[in-house]
């Protein structure tokens, strides 16, 4: 019999989304083969129709427009209709950055927060996203959830069958679990109470009801193969140097990494980070070294290879550290 390993390696540009996309193509309710359109409103305005096509092609066009538009006239925003889950923000905003762009990166979700004060999951936990260029510093990004924590990680931890903290979500009767499938038939936590209920709301209003998609708790789960998904999203560029030259807006933006990072450290603290430094940091390890992965995720990844007639990912033991 096959003994696969703890872990295996597979390398940036791969996801652990797959077989969910996949699963979805399949039943016909995510259009692969979709391509996005454009259709410009004004001169910093533009709304990109996803098709129901794949996420990440709709937001990387809207990006796109955004950042050219910010180019010629300072700022651009995109409306973007239609689309599918996109992953992470924080890639959108890289796509500013690489373009010396400022950015703001909305999406509304499927729901699994409630409003507070109520006990039903009705807002999604939608990540809000921004991000500025530096100079000889890390640039600045923010890619958080309105929750405790992110959804994906309790997906994440139910591959790998894994506890969770007892304060990201509460089971089907409103109790804290650590158990990540009772967390998934439950809700999640908002970050900061009101707070964070009030940020899942406001990535519907711009997100979702601005967009003409689904909105107000009717955007279907990406893991739920029943029905388009209907996501929407809000893109927006700023060119950093409306006020100042851009080297002068870099210095200050190093400036001010310094001051964060030089803070006065508490207690037990061993280093400050800068907003995105850990992920940045993160990131280099894992395109030096690959992406671990746990046995399940590599099954998962590999039946799907299989069913298209793809290469499977290749494993070994951890002290060869297997690559794809």
């Amino acid at each position: 019999m096959l003994r696969w390993p703890d872990t295996a390696v597979l390398k940036p540009g791969h996801s652990n989304r797959i077989p969910s996309y996949m699963a979805r193509i399949r039943e016909g309710v995510l259009d692969a083969t979709a391509t996005p359109t454009l259709r410009q409103v004004t001169q910093a305005v533009a709304q990109v129709d996803g098709h129901n096509g794949f996420g990440f092609l709709a937001a990387h066009m809207g990006m796109t427009a955004a950042i050219d538009m910010a180019r010629e006239v300072g700022i651009g925003m995109v409306s973007v209709k239609h689309s599918n889950h996109f992953g992470m923000s924080a890639w959108c905003v890289q796509q500013a950055l690489d373009a010396d762009m400022m950015s703001l990166v909305f999406t509304n979700s499927s729901p699994a927060l409630p409003v507070w004060g109520g006990k039903s999951r009705l807002m999604g936990v939608s990540p809000l996203a921004c991000g500025a260029p530096a100079g000889k510093g890390r640039p600045f990004i923010v890619d958080m959830a309105p929750s405790v924590a992110a959804r994906g990680k309790i997906y994440k931890a139910l591959r790998r069958q894994e506890k969770i903290p007892g304060d990201w979500a509460l089971d089907k009767d409103g109790r804290q679990t650590h158990d990540p499938a009772k967390a998934l038939e439950g809700v999640m936590l908002p970050m900061g109470g009101p707070k964070g209920s009030a940020i899942a709301i406001m990535m519907d209003v711009f997100s979702g009801v601005l967009s003409g998609s689904a909105f107000a708790g009717h955007v279907t789960n990406p893991y739920d193969p029943s029905r388009p998904a209907d996501v929407g999203h809000f893109l927006v560029a700023i060119k950093p140097d409306l006020f100042m030259g851009i080297e002068d807006f870099k210095e200050r933006m190093d400036y001010l990494y310094q001051r964060v990072i030089g803070s006065d450290r508490m207690s037990g603290t061993d280093r400050i980070y800068f907003p995105g430094e850990m992920e940045d940091l993160e990131k280099e390890k894992r395109l030096r070294d690959g992406i671990p992965l746990v046995a399940a995720e590599v099954q998962a990844l590999n039946a799907e290879a299989q069913r298209v007639g793809a290469a499977c990912i290749l494993t070994a033991q951890p002290a060869t550290r297997a690559r794809l």
